[in-house]
């Protein structure tokens, strides 16, 4: 147990240490989501056919709408670039060194998707103390209960990564994976419009994104964020982390590189 809890307090530090030396990636977290909220709030505002007009209250109704789904804007980009580096860390060897320690491989893994997690979820915090700034507002204790829900979704979107990084093995793959995993993952859910609003577009898109595990953690966030939870996305964001992990610790499993090798 002590050199579990070893483990877990050495990735967790370096990649505390690996984030602080890269302060573009905060600002880049940061800006990415505020101009979703900024700028392009107006047009999709008036594509739900909300006003535009005063009274305040009014006008930033769907700013506070899509404040979940861009907290689940940055646990999916944040998830992918920790699995970048995991592939950047295999092809330096560094991977290979973190996964011949005397440690059950899974609890390797589990500490690094947990500490990506925790740098996800500070940065969906700051984002919502700016949007808070901003004027987007939510009741108090929406805060202290959102952080739970932001932690179970930053793990499936990390497990996610990490499931992809244990089948790509060159970095310039990965790289083209993330944009065709996040894109369509993102737009395909209900980050950016509700689920009514999609049934109207195509019955086909409603199902998907109905489907789609991004859309379920972000529903968990927008319900938490009011102090209420939302079972059936609870249950869909554990069972896909469930199926995320499991898989990228049967991707790491070094005796199937070698059975891979060998053939």
């Amino acid at each position: 147990m002590k050199h579990a809890f070893a483990a877990l307090f050495a990735i967790a530090h370096r990649e505390a240490l690996r984030f602080l030396g890269q302060k573009g990636r905060l600002v880049a977290a940061i800006v990415r989501p505020l101009v979703w909220l900024v700028v392009f709030a107006a047009g999709f505002r008036a594509a739900l056919g909300l006003s535009i007009q005063p009274p305040y209250q009014t006008y930033i109704q769907y700013e506070t709408y899509i404040v979940p789904g861009l907290c689940g804007m940055i646990l999916l980009f944040n998830g992918m670039q920790s699995s970048l580096s995991l592939v950047y860390d295999r092809e330096m060897g560094s991977m290979r060194l973190l996964l011949t320690a005397p440690l059950p491989r899974w609890w390797l893994l589990a500490c690094k998707l947990m500490a990506g997690s925790v740098i996800s979820v500070l940065q969906a915090l700051v984002f919502l103390a700016i949007a808070a700034a901003y004027g987007v507002s939510v009741p108090w204790f929406g805060y202290l209960a959102v952080i739970p829900a932001l932690f179970v979704a930053a793990l499936m979107l990390g497990a996610l990564g990490l499931m992809l990084s244990s089948f790509i093995r060159q970095l310039e793959n990965f790289a083209g994976v993330m944009n065709f995993v996040i894109f369509p993952m993102f737009f395909l859910s209900t980050a950016l419009y509700p689920l009514w609003k999609m049934a109207e577009a195509s019955p086909l898109l409603h199902d998907i994104c109905a489907l789609n595990p991004f859309s379920h953690g972000v529903e968990l966030i927008r319900f938490a964020l009011y102090g209420q939870l939302a079972p059936v996305s609870l249950a869909v964001v554990l069972g896909a982390l469930a199926v995320f992990g499991a898989a990228a610790v049967w991707g790491y499993d070094p005796a199937r590189g070698m059975t891979a090798r060998k053939a």
